[in-house]
């Protein structure tokens, strides 16, 4: 038995929950990563995965011995790394997850840079307003605004972006243009930026000298994906709330107007977030500093 690679393999089950994931990953056939845990579980004496039908759960000796080697693991990888980072260069594919006005508006027109910086790094690009499982759907980072809830995750702040407040001219003509942010309560339609995961609605948010305004109204119409939230703006279908960057070139053409502009919101934090039980790979580590360097003026064009 190949002791390091059963241990790797039992690992990958562990973090994908699923021995059909982990060997998609690995780019191993079930059969043999199969085998390598039962392998392991032999040379242990110990039972470390219970197995049904539909799923796979870690025993109490499998948790205990999962937690032992991953240290050993990112310790191992540390020194592979340490040779190797001076004389090759990051390879390989990157999974990576974002949302919908994040990926077309600020990512995707910037990512030319980071390919000619890398090109033997290979991107694979995620876009939904959804949550993704990094773990089970092998992602390897997530871009995402907002506050962050979980605590299992490394998060790295890489900018803030200006949030504004905006409507088509043809509606403020039809229903006029507020001047107060409770004036929305009177008449306005807005479009509301819906939770894909919850399908709450995000109230509409508002900051001025310290103090915090939260409008919370029924909608004409919510949106779960943020290209399509603008889209309604742009339609005439109400009053949307949203990134500078996503409304930006509508608000210099005229398509948009913006309103209430001394009530801006707060900025809008961003972050990219990774598991903090997987080693970071270099590949990883330099898109992780790209972000950081390249997204605050993304996120804010001029």
């Amino acid at each position: 038995m190949n002791q390091l690679l059963a241990i790797r393999a039992f690992a990958r089950v562990v973090e994908a929950g699923s021995f059909t994931k982990a060997a998609d990953s690995l780019d191993m056939p079930n059969a043999s990563l199969s085998k390598l845990v039962q392998e392991l579980e032999s040379h242990l004496g110990v039972r470390l995965l219970q197995r049904t039908t539909r799923r796979v759960t870690v025993t109490p000796d499998g948790q205990d011995y999962y937690e032992k080697t991953a240290l050993i693991l990112r310790n191992l990888e540390d020194v592979d790394t340490s040779f190797n980072i001076a004389r090759s260069k990051p390879r390989g594919q990157l999974r990576v997850d974002t949302g919908g006005s994040t990926a077309s508006e600020v990512l995707i027109p910037a990512l030319p840079d980071f390919l000619a910086r890398y090109p033997d790094i290979r991107i694979d690009l995620g876009v939904s307003d959804r949550s993704v499982d990094m773990v089970s759907d092998n992602v390897d980072c997530v871009i995402r605004g907002g506050p962050l809830d979980n605590s299992s995750l490394v998060a790295r702040l890489i900018g803030e972006a200006t949030m504004v407040t905006c409507a088509t001219p043809e509606y403020l003509k039809q229903y006029g243009v507020p001047a107060y942010p409770e004036e929305l309560k009177n008449g306005h339609r807005l479009v509301a930026y819906m939770l894909a995961q919850s399908g709450r609605a995000i109230p509409f948010r508002f900051l001025r000298d310290g103090e915090k305004t939260e409008i919370k109204i029924e909608h004409r119409i919510g949106v779960n994906e943020s290209n399509g939230h603008m889209a309604a703006g742009l339609a005439g279908l109400g009053i949307i709330q949203t990134f500078a960057y996503a409304a930006g070139a509508a608000i210099k053409d005229g398509a948009l107007v913006e309103i209430l502009q001394p009530w801006r919101p707060a900025p809008y934090p961003f972050h990219v977030v990774y598991p903090q039980n997987r080693h970071v790979p270099q590949r990883l580590r330099v898109f992780i500093d790209w972000l950081v360097e390249t997204f605050p003026q993304r996120l804010n064009p001029g």
